[in-house]
């Protein structure tokens, strides 16, 4: 992420990214959509203009199409990468998601997370 977003910097851009959030339900969407915002404002980053989101049970990442919406997003270069709230909005599997991280960063593009206990987040 540190690579990417010093080379938009360095170019003189604004670091932009598109928000993804897995939620139960349309409420839980909206809470963690502006959860999302939030963050993104308070870290002077710029928010896309569109959201993108799962609802329900959430099949594998690959098959949502929320996920697979918000990455043709920034692999169009809408976005320079793509913020959820935790880990687990994406996948608990390592492999896959080491694959999707790899896979991201090939295309210049980011995953952040939001900040928890654990870790720093974006």
């Amino acid at each position: 992420m540190s690579k990417i977003t010093a080379a938009v910097v360095s170019s003189g851009r604004t670091v932009r990214v598109a928000p993804y959030v897995l939620a139960s339900s349309g409420e839980e969407r909206r809470a963690g959509l502006a959860l999302i915002e939030r963050y993104v404002i308070a870290a002077g980053l710029s928010l896309a203009e569109v959201s993108f989101a799962d609802t329900g049970a959430p099949p594998p990442i690959d098959r949502r199409t929320g996920w697979r919406a918000v990455r043709r997003y920034a692999e169009r270069g809408f976005a320079h990468g793509i913020v959820a709230i935790a880990r687990p909005a994406i996948t608990t599997d390592v492999r896959v998601y080491e694959g999707l991280l790899t896979d991201l960063f090939v295309h210049r593009l980011f995953l952040a997370l939001l900040p928890t206990e654990d870790s720093p987040g974006i």
